[in-house]
């Protein structure tokens, strides 16, 4: 599943193809995918002007002209695919791919496209599916932080909101290990494995601390290792792993700047070698891989 930086990008491509655009007609393909799709949802598309994008954890809400926003989730395998009636040129954009080919609007759709929007200015924007874990729904504009998904999300990491006495009053009395703590959405909104490996990596902090530990002045270099990452990670465009890449068809790069995630059995660049450090380790903590370097985080 894409993290923050991912999804910041996707939207960032998104907001550049229908950003301020008219939807003249719109059509769902199904019932809907790991949900229904909200009744009405293709009649309250087409007419709409598209006013701008908010992310929101992993989520993405694109403001209508009125009063709804349309959430999106991507889901496990969920990408946009955008085209333009004047360019031969597809804009395949999610966690599975975000590029550029030959193909252009007159082109059959995509497998497993499930919506579908047209705008007035000649782009068709598709939402591609193949295992439907993805999801989309309305909410009133002034309830987007209401909805059932993004009601327990904790405070965004790249914004004001997110301090070291934030982060200290989410952790008190956690017995679970930093590293699961930090994926719980009610803690910090969009953080997942990747991100999470490496702030920890940079704050000195060992995934397998207690959470309950780290309020004091392991708080105080999180925060900003956190904040750090993130804010690296979407300059680059994200981290391609498998296909991914960027809205341009570029590659996401920030893989190539990865400290601790998928470096196992790699030196350390914080440390002086063997023997003193053992490198990079990897270890499975609640079914997913954690990266680290046990001499320098602890």
């Amino acid at each position: 599943m894409p993290e923050l930086p991912e999804v910041e990008t996707v939207m960032r491509g998104l907001a550049s193809v229908l950003g301020g655009q008219v939807i003249c007609h719109a059509e769902t393909r199904r019932a809907g995918l790991r949900w229904p799709f909200p009744p009405g949802l293709a009649a309250t598309l087409t007419g709409a002007r598209v006013e701008g994008f908010r992310r929101r954890g992993k989520y993405m809400l694109m403001r209508l002209e009125g009063r709804e926003s349309v959430l999106i989730h991507l889901g496990m395998s969920g990408r946009m695919v955008a085209r333009h009636r004047d360019a031969a040129v597809v804009a395949r954009m999610g966690p599975q791919g975000l590029a550029s080919d030959a193909r252009g609007h007159n082109q059959p759709p995509e497998a497993h496209e499930h919506l579908v929007m047209e705008t007035e200015g000649g782009w068709r924007v598709g939402f591609v599916d193949p295992r439907r874990f993805g999801c989309v729904d309305l909410v009133p504009r002034d309830a987007e932080d209401g909805h059932k998904l993004l009601a327990g999300l904790g405070p965004e990491p790249l914004e004001p909101g997110f301090t070291v006495e934030a982060l200290e009053a989410a952790l008190t009395g956690k017995i679970t290990p930093i590293k699961a703590a930090l994926l719980d959405q009610k803690v910090v909104a969009g953080l997942g494995n990747i991100y999470v490996s490496e702030a920890l990596y940079r704050a000195g902090i060992s995934p397998r601390r207690l959470a309950a530990t780290i309020p004091g002045a392991r708080a105080g270099r999180l925060v900003p290792a956190i904040t750090s990452v993130l804010t690296e990670a979407i300059a680059a465009g994200g981290s391609s792993l498998r296909d991914y890449v960027r809205a341009d068809g570029e590659l996401g790069v920030f893989q190539e700047r990865f400290d601790v995630y998928d470096r196992a059995g790699q030196p350390c660049a914080r440390c002086p070698g063997p023997p003193a450090c053992s490198g990079i380790t990897r270890l499975v903590q609640s079914g997913r891989s954690t990266f680290y370097c046990a001499k320098h985080q602890r």
